[in-house]
């Protein structure tokens, strides 16, 4: 038999080896009748939406114009996939954009951020209501509605003033993340370059002011070594509203493994992103930049910092209307109980899962609240 022969003999062959070696699509995994009911008995807290920001982008900052009570597939977010999706918590960004540093409008464009979530509540009382304190959390959510929080992203928001971080708070925010995209003149991002190794000065105020108030110090966004400068000065657990594991995406808004050790003497917890580019595994990113990455992948995040930090130290804090790609299986608010039927099927159990579903922020919150105090 001559080569050619011999190709067209094995031909059927070498294509169904091929088939059978070919990687087949992900599955996210069916839900169960005994996950679902962990899932809704959990209180889901999410960490970090930027529906407001779409909101005023998209519909004028006004829902008149978009009723996210109907379907709404242009965004991640609207009431029906909420109800399907189990939350009961959610942090609401009110982003804006680094560039408000120079355009000198970073206070104003807050506000309004600010104005859209609070419209939101008004606009929607079956729905939200407006959370004050840990007990707030636990009665608003036992009561069917969706307990909301602010979060600030971005510490050139106050201005350099201790002033308006206390105006803020008297606002409804309860957590502000240090920086954003770029440094600040008192705090080094992680995404630009390295100026302070820290924290400066007024930075060390702000925290210590942030503990007074009772606002978690959010450390999402800043650099190695801003995070370590932070967990030297705070009195309270601080929270990483929407970050995830370096050693497994190495990503520098991702969390190394030398400040994850350091979070079971602080408190703190790291509520973990969906973000295709900080979860999808670095080699799998290095061959293919735009990669989605998966369900798993997300939950290998979990489990990572459950590894170095413990089971009391993660939580959920999606990205969701905030990233450009989601991963298979998390593409949008209704698909959180697959979170818990992947942790299911890895051997956690009920409280375990409540835990890390929301637990451990309602821990956070009321750790923070007695340094208030005191």
């Amino acid at each position: 038999m001559n080569k050619s022969s011999l190709l067209i003999a094995l031909l059927p062959l070498i294509l169904m080896t091929s088939l059978c070696a070919a990687e087949a699509p992900y599955q996210p995994p069916t839900v169960t009748a005994e996950a679902l009911d962990i899932h809704h008995s959990a209180f889901l807290i999410d960490g970090h939406n930027d529906l407001p920001w779409e909101i005023r982008n998209k519909a004028g900052g006004t829902f008149e114009n978009v009723d996210i009570a109907k379907s709404q597939p242009q965004f991640h977010t609207d009431i029906p996939r909420l109800r399907q999706g189990g939350l009961k918590g959610q942090f609401w960004s009110v982003y804006v954009p680094a560039e408000t540093t120079l355009t000198g409008d970073a206070l104003l464009k807050t506000l309004e951020q600010i104005a859209i979530v609070r419209r939101m509540m008004s606009q929607y009382p079956e729905t939200f209501e407006l959370v004050s304190t840990a007990d707030d959390l636990e009665r608003i959510a036992r009561s069917g509605k969706v307990a909301s929080m602010i979060g600030v992203e971005g510490g050139y928001s106050i201005e350099d003033s201790l002033e308006n971080l206390n105006r803020y708070y008297k606002l409804g925010v309860r957590y502000m993340t240090l920086t954003h995209s770029k440094n600040l003149s008192w705090a080094d991002s992680a995404t630009d370059e390295e100026v302070m190794g820290g924290l400066s000065e007024f930075g060390e105020e702000v925290i210590r002011e942030m503990n007074k108030l009772g606002m978690l110090v959010d450390l999402s966004h800043v650099s190695a070594k801003t995070m370590k400068h932070a967990l030297r000065i705070t009195k309270a657990p601080v929270i990483f509203s929407h970050s995830s594991a370096r050693a497994l995406t190495d990503h520098p808004r991702n969390v190394p493994d030398d400040v994850l050790k350091l979070l079971p003497e602080n408190g703190g917890i790291v509520m973990v992103n969906f973000y295709s580019a900080y979860i999808a595994p670095t080699e799998t990113l290095k061959q293919n930049p735009k990669a989605l990455g998966t369900l798993a992948d997300v939950c290998d995040h979990i489990e990572h910092i459950i590894k170095i930090a413990g089971i009391y130290h993660v939580g959920i804090g999606s990205d969701f209307d905030g990233v450009p790609r989601l991963p298979v299986g998390l593409e949008d608010v209704s698909t959180y109980p697959w979170i818990t039927q992947e942790l299911l099927n890895r051997g956690y159990g009920k409280e375990e899962i409540h835990q890390i579903l929301g637990g451990n922020v309602l821990r956070v919150l009321r750790n923070a609240e007695r340094v208030a105090k005191k």
